[in-house]
């Protein structure tokens, strides 16, 4: 079908009415996380007891994404009661049917108004919690497609990319490359073929920012990346994502399935030349396929494994034609910018470093989840405020971002605004937003160990410097925490740390130092006591005590 503008606004307006129809409505999170806790049971408890009071007409049971407060799910809002209820079971429904017209349940309820959730700003998670991902409807209600119509019916290509370029928008994927830099470059490329490529390859140990984006809002991705098919002249796009990602993948193919039932993919799009198809693509789950040429190689059908750098995929990408790949999140910034423009986009977060950015909280911290916050946020405010600091009274010593490619930040550095150039100032990495929180429990020997066996693994082996030399550095971090450390390894460490860094071929290769030298910059001492004393002052490694820092 051929979709108008005036068909968006009479869905958009039926469903709300439907929706609103209702006196109450229950959001049920049915996110991984909240599913992992059999939310799909209290759902269809709480449909049961509506079913049996009588009062299935009056209350509306709906299937949600991502809350964000993984640590105590499931969880479930209801409106327009401003509740919500956390660690529901499926026991729990007569309770809260019983209490639609009278006081809550008080032993289930979550405050709103905790720092969790008031510290927040959200722009790519702003669907999440309030749309039904499985249901084209209830995106459209919410506003969704508006900014594609806009696109193209009301701009160029080129001002789409000067509002992209004004926002200030940096690849959320870890490389913080200008958003509108790259848009630009495949846009002046001459050759008839181009292609978009979303990267939903997310394999950081502790992160599942993109993973939850995709299971709560999936048509965002999809709208994001037919903008950028059309600012570019790309016709094809391709999501690359992890087959361990079953939920995610699932709702993604019924999302593009509606979007070519609707005509919001396919031919002659709103009424306009523009044609834009979608297509995904598994991966196996190696790490190195979130590296750009190693992700075409696989897509292609070939071995994931990264190739020299220029040509970029900008210019010779899929099938040796210019493509556009972006992560998740960056594409799910694209449609608010286009809607709200790029000035208002810049006007959060710091000069250097625009907008929010997505958090995924692990570690040993009392709230574990998904969260956003403008940039410059301090990490103080992410880890106590709203994470709800360590648990069990004990200190913080130290948060990992970036995943395998970033770097332990100690305490000292609480106070600084989490950003690209602060983070990499302190040797980390902004990465793709995972968290890992460390407390004084933490052996950061034992850490750097954890992290340089995982790139050992994941190395594709291609280049002698990432295949031999993270093999060489686990097995130095592997005696140093057996107790067996000898004079001269740290120094050997460092070397090796800068040699692997220069030398790889790629980006894992390159960054998988970056938890050994930050945690030799920050906690020298602590490979000094391995080495010296045969000592673990955290009781980690020489004592035998099972590794508890990031587990």
């Amino acid at each position: 079908m051929t979709l108008t503008i005036e068909n968006l606004q009479e869905i958009a307006k039926t469903e709300t009415d439907s929706v609103e129809s209702y006196r109450y409505r229950i959001n049920v999170c049915v996110a991984a996380g909240c599913l992992s806790c059999r939310s799909d049971a209290v759902k269809a408890s709480l449909e049961e007891e509506l079913r049996r009071q009588g009062k299935e007409k009056k209350c509306l049971v709906r299937g949600v994404g991502c809350l964000g407060l993984c640590a105590v799910g499931p969880l479930i809002d209801i409106s327009p009661l401003n509740v919500a209820y956390q660690a529901v079971q499926p026991s729990d429904a007569p309770e809260i049917i019983g209490s639609l017209a009278g006081a809550p349940v008080s032993r289930l309820l979550l405050p709103a108004d905790q720092p969790f959730f008031s510290r927040q700003k959200k722009i790519v998670l702003e669907n999440c919690g309030i749309v039904e991902p499985e249901r084209i409807e209830s995106y459209i209600a919410a506003g969704g497609y508006e900014a594609l119509y806009k696109a193209l019916r009301q701009m160029s290509p080129r001002q789409v990319i000067d509002e992209v370029t004004a926002s200030g928008l940096r690849g959320r994927g870890g490389a913080g490359f200008p958003t509108g830099l790259k848009w630009t470059t495949v846009y002046k490329a001459q050759q008839a073929n181009k292609f978009v490529v979303c990267n939903a390859d997310e394999g950081d140990p502790g992160a599942f920012m993109d993973r939850s984006v995709l299971e709560s809002d999936p048509h965002r991705v999809i709208e994001g990346m037919a903008i950028a098919g059309y600012v570019v002249g790309a016709s094809r796009g391709y999501i690359y994502v992890r087959a361990e990602y079953p939920l995610a993948i699932e709702r993604l193919r019924r999302a593009i399935k509606q979007a070519k039932q609707l005509g919001i993919l396919g031919e002659n799009i709103f009424n306009t030349p523009f044609a834009f198809d979608i297509q995904l693509r598994l991966g196996a789950g190696a790490f190195v396929c979130g590296e750009e040429t190693a992700l075409i190689a696989s897509i292609e059908g070939r071995l994931g494994r990264p190739r020299p750098r220029p040509p970029f995929p900008a210019e010779f990408g899929l099938w040796g034609c210019p493509t556009l790949i972006n992560n998740v999140e960056t594409f799910a910034n694209i449609a608010p910018i286009v809607r709200r423009g790029g000035g208002w986009f810049a006007g959060i977060g710091t000069e250097k470093s625009k907008g929010t950015k997505v958090f995924a909280l692990a570690g040993k911290i009392n709230k574990t989840g998904l969260i956003e916050v403008p940039m410059g946020t301090t990490l103080r405010e992410i880890v106590f405020d709203i994470g709800g600091g360590i648990p069990a009274g004990r200190r913080f010593k130290a948060v990992q971002t970036g995943g395998p490619s970033g770097g332990c930040v100690p305490e000292q550095f609480l106070d600084m605004p989490v950003d690209y150039e602060s983070l990499k100032e302190v040797g980390s990495i902004m990465g793709s937003g995972g968290m890992i929180v460390m407390d004084d429990g933490a052996c950061m020997v034992d850490v750097a160990k954890f992290f340089m066996e995982f790139c050992m693994s994941e190395s594709c082996g291609k280049c002698v410097p990432c295949r031999v030399g993270t093999a060489q550095l686990f097995n130095i971090l592997e005696r140093i925490t057996a107790g067996d450390g000898r004079v001269g390894d740290i120094d050997t460490l460092k070397e090796l740390c800068d040699l692997v860094g220069a030398t790889s071929l790629c980006g894992l290769g390159q960054t998988a130092p970056n938890p050994v030298k930050s945690t030799l910059r920050y906690f020298e001492n602590e490979y000094t006591a391995h080495i010296r004393r045969h000592r673990c002052d955290a009781g980690v490694c020489a004592m035998g005590k099972a590794r508890e820092a990031i587990t």
